[in-house]
């Protein structure tokens, strides 16, 4: 074991991390500081959090709100790029991942660590976004991660490990489905899932209602950009991370934004997963849609292509890098024409656009008539 005296841990208050606790105290003898993003993922996520994270050993807990952040450095940006991965996953828990760990970082920074922990396995796409940016942010700190080192290989190890230590837990030795939640989305793997034949079942949607049992009068909903930027939704002027609060209630209602794919996932294996990203599907389809309208053939198609290799770069967890800023900085030149007004109808499942309008559109009437 390297010699460490202070730890900053991702932390989420669930059996892995609670585990990892009083794991790097007893095997590394040092100081362990949890540290926990707030990227929209709920207030039932977060609640007793610093508490628990006492309870279980941490000396400190710090919760970051980074859920402005998150929507307008993160998100925003890879809308103006059009990044889908495989054509389908928008990006949800990518997206969030460069955000959490280089707020960790700067946590480790004002409390003075030597070294960065986190909880993923050696099975997930997760390990190496942490570690990528923890490698361009923070190349002197040491980074441990457990699932890697230690002996344990079930749940039933970790409720074992908590209970001969008297910390307590919510955790049950079942967990039918793995889930990830922020302001953009939410994962479900495992359970039923792993069978790729297998329909999910209700139980697994959490986020949306089913397009089956949405309303049978579809609404609709008006998204106002300025540059690239969703600025008002049905008129109301909204900070981004407001606006997204706002259109994935609209678009949840309505059954929209479920995606069951079967991923390439960065490490090697396939995985099957399902997602809900409501306000992010109606948001994408109205950027794109406002897209045609202001670009020109070889625009749209370069911005297509940015948007392709914008996707593999956020998948695989490389934010801090050359290639990320130069592709940003290219999709950032075309979102200055991005400027008007798009609506879009929702209804049973499907979001789809309607009327669209732009001070820089390249549409003229006149011109594709017919007549």
């Amino acid at each position: 074991m390297q010699n460490v005296k202070k730890i900053v841990l991702a932390y989420s208050g669930g059996l892995d991390t609670s585990a990892i606790i009083p794991w790097l105290k007893e095997n590394y003898g040092c100081e362990v500081v949890a540290f926990a993003a707030d990227v929209g993922q709920g207030d039932e996520e977060l609640e007793g959090l610093h508490e628990k994270a006492i309870a279980s050993g941490a000396s400190e807990c710090h919760i970051v709100d980074l859920k402005e952040e998150f929507v307008s450095e993160y998100i925003f940006p890879t809308i103006t790029t059009g990044a889908v991965y495989e054509g389908e996953y928008l990006l949800g828990t990518s997206m969030a991942r460069p955000v959490i760990a280089k707020a960790q970082v700067e946590i480790a920074r004002k409390v003075g660590a030597d070294a960065l922990c986190h909880g993923c396995t050696g099975k997930g796409n997760d390990q190496v976004r942490f570690e990528s940016t923890f490698a361009a942010l923070a190349p002197d700190l040491t980074v441990i991660a457990p699932w890697r080192e230690w002996d344990m290989v079930s749940r039933e190890d970790l409720l074992a490990y908590l209970a001969e230590r008297n910390i307590a837990t919510t955790a049950s030795a079942t967990k039918i489905y793995s889930r990830d939640a922020n302001a953009w989305h939410i994962s479900h793997e495992g359970g039923e899932l792993e069978d790729p034949w297998q329909e999910p079942t209700k139980q697994v949607w959490t986020m949306t209602v089913d397009p089956e049992d949405a309303p049978d009068t579809p609404e609709r909903v008006t998204l106002s950009f300025d540059e690239g930027k969703l600025t008002h939704v049905d008129g109301e002027a909204l900070s981004p991370y407001q606006a997204l609060v706002k259109l994935n209630t609209v678009a949840a209602a309505h059954g929209v934004g479920r995606i069951d794919i079967v991923e390439n996932r960065l490490v090697g294996m396939k995985s099957r997963g399902c997602y809900e990203t409501p306000g992010g599907t109606v948001l994408l389809k109205a950027y794109k849609a406002l897209e045609t309208m202001v670009l020109d053939k070889a625009a749209l198609k370069y911005r297509e292509q940015i948007g392709l290799e914008f996707s593999h770069v956020m998948y695989d967890g490389r934010w801090f890098t050359a290639l990320n800023d130069a592709l940003l900085a290219g999709a950032a030149s075309f979102a200055k024409k991005v400027t008007g007004d798009i609506v879009v109808k929702l209804y049973k499942g499907q979001a789809t656009v309607t009327q669209r309008r732009s001070p820089n559109s390249l549409y003229s009437e006149d011109f594709a008539t017919f007549g």
